[in-house]
């Protein structure tokens, strides 16, 4: 097992709380059509906090339940930034905890 694995279960968590906190956790998922979108982030068809929710969070816990290999880079703090230009103030604690992700799965392992 991947010694990141625990801090990575930890991030996801807060992940999804700062996701409600914000509002932004949906009770009812996507269409099955907007998620299996075939664009980066399913931008054409999702949210970008709908795919964190419906697509990111799913398959990073799928990763870790089933000791998978982490993804050797990830780079949701730029997506973040630019979907969240204009909301920056309120959606720092959020995109702090992805750049805290980013850096995460950036590590050595």
């Amino acid at each position: 097992m991947d010694k990141r694995f625990p801090e990575v279960a930890e991030h996801l968590l807060l992940i999804e709380r700062e996701l409600r906190a914000l509002g932004w956790w949906s009770n009812t998922p996507p269409s099955d059509e907007a998620l299996s979108s075939g664009e980066p982030f399913c931008v054409d068809s999702l949210e970008f906090e709908q795919w964190l929710q419906w697509i990111f969070l799913p398959r990073m816990k799928h990763i870790l339940e089933n000791d998978l290999p982490l993804p050797s880079a990830s780079g949701i703090l730029e997506m973040a930034e630019m979907v969240y230009a204009t909301r920056q103030r309120e959606t720092q604690p959020l995109q702090h905890l992805l750049a805290q992700f980013d850096r995460l799965i950036a590590a050595t392992r």
